[in-house]
C-alpha cells in the first residue's frame, strides 16, 4: 500500500493526476488535513483511504503508515524526520521524500537546516532497512498559485523599473510542477532503478534571472527596464523591512541567494527513469495566461 502526504497541495495534484491516467491499480492512503480537500480525490476511480488529521501528530502518522510498504512524503521537508521515524517503526519498506536543491546553498542560514534534517534522518536509519528516496526539486512553477514565479509576474506588471541584484546575471533553473508530477510517478513505478537514490529534478535549461523578466515581459506585453542593486545595498534594505516589521518580512536570505547560481543538472534522473522537462517559455506561457485569466475575472 502506497501513503502520499500532500497530494491535493501544487505538486502533489499533478502526481495525483499521473495516478489516474495510469489507472494505478494498488491501494493507496491520502494523509490530508480535512475533508474539504477529499472531493477531487473521490471522484477518481482510484482505490483511495483517507487519514484525516496534522502531520505535527506523530500518533496520527503512526497510524497512517499501518500496512504501508511505500511512502511518497512530498508535503514539507520538516516532517520528514517524523516520516522517517514512524516508517521505520512500522517496518515500511520504502520512503520517498520531496526536499529541495536548497541544501546546497552557500548561504548557511540556507542550507544548515536542511543538512541537519537529512543528517538526523541518516541517524535514524543508520540500523535498520528503509529504503530511502530523495528528490531535490528546484524553484517550483507552473501555476499562479505558486510562491515563487508568479510572485515576478506580478512584479513586471505592475512595475516598469525591476530592481535586479548582482544585474541579474545569477542563474535559475525554474521547474515545472507538472513536470515534478510525472517524476514523481516515474519515481513510483521504477523502483528497481530509484531505491535508495538522490534526485535533482531541475528545469530543463538554465536562465539568467534577467532573462526570465525579459520573458514575463514578453509574455505579459509590457516593456520594463532595469535597475541594478548592488548586493551590500540590497541586504541593507531587506535588513530594515525585517526590523521595522518586527521579524515577520525577512527577505534577507533571499536576497542573498539572488547572487548564486542555482542551476543543478539532473542528469541521472533523465538516465533513470527518462526525465524530460518542458522548457521555461512553454510553462511560462501557461502561467502568464492564468495570471491574465485570473486579473481578467478581478475587473
Amino acid at each position: 500500500m502506497l501513503l502520499v502526504t500532500g497530494i491535493t497541495g501544487h505538486t502533489g495534484t499533478y502526481f495525483f493526476e499521473e495516478l489516474v491516467k495510469a489507472k494505478f491499480k494498488g491501494k493507496i492512503k491520502c494523509f490530508i488535513k480535512d475533508n474539504l480537500k477529499k472531493q477531487k480525490l473521490e471522484n477518481s476511480e482510484l482505490e483511495i483511504d483517507f487519514i484525516i488529521g496534522d502531520l505535527n501528530d506523530i500518533d496520527t502518522i503512526n497510524k497512517a503508515m499501518n500496512n504501508v510498504d511505500t511512502v511518497l512524503h512530498i508535503y514539507n521537508i520538516h516532517h520528514s524526520k517524523a516520516i522517517v521515524q514512524t516508517a521505520i517503526a512500522n517496518k515500511v519498506n520504502w520512503v520517498i521524500l520531496v526536499h529541495t536543491t536548497g541544501i546546497y546553498s552557500k548561504f548557511k542560514s540556507a542550507s544548515n537546516e536542511y543538512e541537519k534534517i537529512e543528517a538526523e534522518i541518516k541517524e535514524l536509519n543508520k540500523n535498520n532497512d528503509v529504503k530511502i528516496t530523495i528528490l531535490r526539486p528546484t524553484m517550483i512553477y507552473g501555476d499562479i498559485c505558486d510562491h515563487n514565479v508568479s510572485k515576478f509576474i506580478k512584479i513586471v506588471d505592475r512595475l516598469r523599473l525591476v530592481p535586479v541584484i548582482n544585474n541579474g546575471k545569477s542563474l535559475i533553473q525554474p521547474v515545472n510542477a507538472r513536470d515534478l508530477g510525472k517524476a514523481y510517478y516515474n519515481v513510483l513505478i521504477s523502483p528497481d532503478k530509484t531505491v535508495g537514490k538522490e534526485y535533482i529534478l531541475s528545469g530543463k535549461d538554465p536562465i539568467s534571472v534577467k532573462d526570465m523578466y525579459k520573458l514575463i515581459a514578453s509574455e505579459l506585453g509590457k516593456r520594463v527596464y532595469f535597475i541594478n542593486v548592488p548586493l551590500r545595498l540590497g541586504i541593507i534594505v531587506a535588513k530594515i523591512m525585517k526590523l521595522f516589521s518586527f521579524n515577520k518580512i525577512d527577505f534577507v536570505e533571499k536576497v542573498q541567494r539572488m547572487t548564486e547560481d542555482r542551476s543543478y543538472p539532473h542528469n541521472l534522473a533523465k538516465n533513470d527513469f527518462n526525465y524530460s522537462p518542458i522548457n521555461f517559455q512553454k510553462g511560462l506561457e501557461i502561467e502568464v495566461n492564468q495570471y491574465i485569466k485570473s486579473k481578467n475575472r478581478r475587473i
